[in-house]
């Protein structure tokens, strides 16, 4: 891709493949650290490693630059085994290439606070999520690395690692599909260049080079449309929503079934799916700018269109979360607007018409 953000794919590609083998090591272990945060899901010793070698090296390379992240460094701080823990394993990334690995541990957990309490602004913001998808991850499945740049509150660049899934992923792909076949797969996306699909690792990559991920084909009727969502392990969205909405469309549910958002966005830009609804259990319930910042630019760079149900555009510069809008359409542009008008005949004829704008 000829790209002004060439230095900055590169980079992303080189921690990617980094932060995906190091990834992998932890989840063939069968203790991996698991903890509870504040909202009750899990976090490991990945999530603090690959956001501390994801912060270091892009601080390292940008040192003007924002950058906001998921975790902060209050459980490292207060646990020191699992502090050392962390720091073990990032004692066994190469240091070679663009990667950079923090110096010191009390280098590791201002990195890591530097992103968790980080806020997108104006300027040039990095967005990390080291582990999207931490539940699956601990499971075996599929989960993603997420990296954003956001510039005055446009996505500009997105780059996405896919550990476990193929770059040639079939539909349905579902949380238990990993496919080793290839070592996974990296989406990419700048701003008005497309949106691409490369293997994951150099040796793959030089058999396998980059593919561009074709435009959304014109559906016309919502009967045609794909569905993309999270069933199996759902526990934030309206309850049986989504399942009557897809019944009211005519169109089979669940579809793809993935629990990381990222991956979501990911697998709609590869072409398996072009339409993915969220409903929130409550209008306080609020989506998280590292699940969606930068992979939600894949999706629109092979021609999808996303707003909130509300219909509004998504505000990258609303803050950690979106306070300014309440769940995701994502659609085919021609056929957004009804599936937006789907979604409200939907609360509306089931008792949420609560949920909607007034």
């Amino acid at each position: 891709m000829d790209s002004n953000y060439r230095k900055e794919l590169e980079i992303a590609f080189d921690v990617l493949q980094k932060a995906s083998s190091l990834s992998q090591t932890v989840v063939s272990a069968q203790d991996k650290a698991g903890i509870e945060k504040d909202d009750l899901s899990p976090v490991t010793v990945a999530d603090f490693a690959v956001q501390g070698l994801l912060a270091a090296t892009f601080k390292e390379a940008f040192p003007d630059d924002n950058f906001v992240g998921e975790e902060d460094a209050g459980h490292l701080r207060a646990n020191e085994a699992l502090l050392e823990r962390v720091w073990e394993l990032l004692s066994t990334v190469p240091r070679d290439g663009l990667t950079k690995v923090p110096d010191s541990k009390e280098a590791l957990c201002n990195l890591v606070d530097l992103c968790g309490s980080g806020v997108p602004e104006t300027r040039r913001t990095w967005v990390f999520d080291p582990i999207d998808g931490t539940r699956t991850y601990m499971m075996g499945q599929v989960y993603a690395i997420n990296i954003a740049l956001l510039v005055d509150g446009q996505q500009m660049l997105s780059a996405v690692g896919a550990p476990n899934t193929s770059v040639n992923a079939r539909r349905p792909l579902n949380n238990p599909d990993v496919d080793p076949t290839d070592g996974g797969c990296i989406a990419f996306a700048v701003k008005g260049r497309g949106a691409y699909v490369r293997p994951m690792h150099d040796r793959a990559a030089a058999a396998t080079p980059p593919r561009r991920l074709p435009k959304l084909p014109a559906v016309r009727r919502v009967q045609d449309l794909r569905f993309v969502t999270s069933h199996d392990m759902a526990d934030s969205i309206l309850p049986g929503i989504h399942e009557k909405l897809t019944a009211r469309m005519g169109i089979a549910f669940p579809g793809c079934d993935l629990l990381p958002w990222v991956l979501r966005w990911t697998a709609l830009a590869m072409g398996l799916g072009d339409t993915t609804v969220q409903v929130y259990k409550a209008r306080a319930r609020l989506g998280k700018v590292w699940d969606h910042a930068g992979a939600v630019l894949l999706f629109e760079e092979t021609g999808g269109r996303v707003t909130d149900i509300d219909g509004r555009p998504l505000d990258w510069l609303a803050g950690r979360k979106f306070t300014r809008n309440f769940g995701f359409v994502a659609a085919p542009p021609d056929i957004h607007a009804e599936v937006l008008q789907q979604v409200h005949d939907t609360l509306r004829e089931n008792g949420h018409a609560d949920m909607l704008d007034a």
